[in-house]
């Protein structure tokens, strides 16, 4: 089997519904634990999949192991690895490739439809056309260079880009599981209370746009793993 390696900075954000997509394009999964974990194996696993937290990319001062996390990613992106980054991962993607990650002017919590650019309405993205994604987050960030710009939001210019065949990088949360939004209202309580968002707008928009989103993200990702190789040998394994 192939092997994905899930980074994790928070118990319940984990893969959500895509854990079973991966399990049907023959994929292991494991997860490391950030900040206790041994990193290193995420350098050879097939897929590293990088997912979202309540810290910043830059705070390596309060959290030093996001220094480990920057020398994997920008290690498998120098081999043209496959890497997945979703929200804070995708921020970690956009830092290890030089480009910049700042806080935005005010936080953007809540669904709504993200805006496809040309290239993106060419990718995966596509079957996120008009529909509304789960936005959790304080920071942005810029483009790097030599990647491709492929969605934005009306409160964030950046929301997703792609490196070739072999990189994405989400700034939205397409793994989240509607069902379990519960876990995200309490454990991100104090953020909610700080942003003024309130959660039953949340558990509202979650019941609205679950179905249809979960089917949306589950045709994202069929798509974008069917790049990856299948009954060959993986891309620099």
């Amino acid at each position: 089997m192939k092997t994905a390696i899930v980074i994790r900075h928070v118990l319940f954000e984990d893969f959500g519904i895509l854990a079973p997509l991966l399990q049907e394009h023959d994929f292991a999964i494991r997860y490391l634990e950030a900040g206790l974990d041994d990193l290193s194996p995420a350098g050879q696993a097939d897929l590293l999949i990088v997912l979202g937290g309540p810290i910043g990319a830059f705070d390596e001062d309060k959290y030093p192991f996001i220094l480990d996390e920057l020398a994997v990613i920008k290690h498998r992106l120098s081999l043209q690895k496959f890497t997945l980054g979703i929200c804070l991962g995708a921020q970690l993607m956009a830092r290890a490739l030089g480009a910049a990650v700042a806080p935005m002017q005010q936080q953007e919590i809540g669904f709504s439809p993200l805006t496809l650019t040309a290239a993106g309405e060419k990718s995966p993205l596509l079957a996120l056309q008009n529909q509304p994604v789960l936005h959790w987050h304080g920071d942005q960030f810029t483009i790097p260079q030599g990647a491709t710009l492929l969605a934005a939001s009306a409160q964030c210019p950046h929301q997703a880009f792609s490196l070739g065949d072999y990189a994405l990088a989400l700034q939205f949360h397409a793994e989240a599981d509607c069902q379990r939004i519960e876990q995200w209202l309490i454990g991100h309580a104090a953020e909610l209370a700080m942003a003024g968002t309130e959660p039953s707008l949340l558990r509202k928009q979650a019941a609205e746009n679950g179905a249809t989103l979960s089917s949306a993200c589950r045709s994202l990702f069929t798509q974008w793993l069917s790049q990856l190789p299948n009954n060959a040998t993986i891309l620099n394994r």
